[in-house]
This record gives structure tokens, C-alpha cells and sequence, in this order.
């Protein structure tokens, strides 16, 4: 039910991704909502965000922020980062994630998305076929109609961190399984070397 809301991974904040193994994985296009996900809802890009674009370039990424906002909004965002976007994006819709992949040459197979919101960012991603990275909004701050769904999205990120609990015990039941079965291998070969070494000296 709530699946199809579910991010590839969760982390805490944009900046703590390690896009430097997003690369050497084959990762060659990133697109990026803006409020709340790089700054504070409406704030101007600052130093931490210029500084992450920077690097990102430097390591070889095409970077395309999509956003629901209006054009003002996000080209005066871009103008100190200076990367592709697309503005009115209407997420969930695919169209324009569709577009930001074709206007960075790359697709579904060598790009990821980074929002903090499961059912706009996450959900029009998924759809789109893209891998998602959710991040914890940067500020508690919102309009009210996105702190209403953040209500919701509580509840479907309660499911998706028991999925991930769930998927965590049942890995170690195999692994478990696995290594059980390899001793258990281990002890029949050693009985049986045993067994032919006793006939042997038997004789």
C-alpha cells in the first residue's frame, strides 16, 4: 500500500551523501529539489549549497534542480550555483523529470533524485523510474499545506522503517542460515576424512 511512496534510501541531510561513490557506482546525472532540501524553505542559495555544486561539478556530475516553484524563485536560486533547472514542475507529474534527464544527456539507469518530500520528490521519482534519496527537511518551517503532509508522511515512513527492520532480520537469517549450513558442511567432510583415516589405520 505504502510501497510506492518509499525512498531508496534515507538519510539526515544532503549534504552528508557521499557522492563521490554515487559516481565511481556509475552515477552521472543528480536532480535536486531546492526548498528545504539544500536551504530553508524561500532562502537564497548560501555558502554550504554553492560549495556542494561546486564539488559536485569538480567530480563530474550534471546537476538539475527541479522545483514546483515559480521561475523567479528558482533562477534566483540558481544564479550563484549556475546548473540547469526546471521551474512549475508540477511533482509528482514525470513530465519534468523526463526533462531534466534529457537536458542532462543521462537516464534512469545514471541518475538520482534528492527531496525531502515523499509525495511530491519521492513519489513523481519513483514513477519516473528514478532511484530517490530522501532527506530530512532542513527546517521545521513550512507552508501549511506541506506541514499537513508531513502528517502523512509520518505515517508512511513509520512502514518503510519497519520494512527496512524487517529486510535487516531476515539478511541476518540467511547469513545465519548460510554459515550454519557451511559448518555443518565443514563437520561431514571432517567425519568423513576421519572415517578413512580410521579405516586406514585399521588396516
Amino acid at each position: 500500500m505504502f510501497e510506492k511512496f518509499f525512498p531508496d534510501r534515507y538519510v539526515a541531510s544532503t549534504y552528508v551523501i557521499d557522492f563521490e561513490k554515487l559516481y565511481k557506482n556509475g552515477i552521472r546525472g543528480l536532480i535536486f529539489d531546492i526548498d528545504n532540501t539544500l536551504v530553508p524553505h524561500g532562502a537564497p542559495a548560501d555558502e554550504r549549497a554553492i560549495r556542494l555544486f561546486k564539488r559536485l561539478k569538480e567530480i563530474g556530475f550534471s546537476c538539475c534542480l527541479i522545483s514546483n516553484n515559480q521561475e523567479k524563485r528558482v533562477r534566483t536560486f540558481n544564479e550563484p550555483i549556475q546548473v540547469d533547472y526546471v521551474y512549475n514542475a508540477h511533482k509528482p507529474s514525470t513530465k519534468n523529470y523526463k526533462k531534466a534527464m534529457e537536458i542532462m544527456g543521462t537516464d534512469v539507469s545514471d541518475t538520482v533524485f534528492i527531496g525531502d518530500q515523499l509525495f511530491t520528490d519521492v513519489w513523481g521519482a519513483k514513477r519516473t523510474g528514478i532511484p530517490s534519496i530522501l532527506v530530512r527537511p532542513i527546517h521545521p518551517k513550512e507552508e501549511i499545506q506541506i506541514v499537513l503532509k508531513r502528517y502523512l508522511e509520518n505515517i508512511v515512513l513509520h512502514f518503510y522503517k519497519k520494512s527496512l527492520e524487517k529486510e535487516k532480520r531476515l539478511k541476518k537469517a540467511v547469513n545465519y542460515y548460510k554459515m550454519v549450513k557451511v559448518n555443518k558442511n565443514a563437520m561431514c567432510r571432517g567425519k568423513a576424512r576421519f572415517k578413512e583415516d580410521y579405516n586406514g589405520f585399521s588396516r
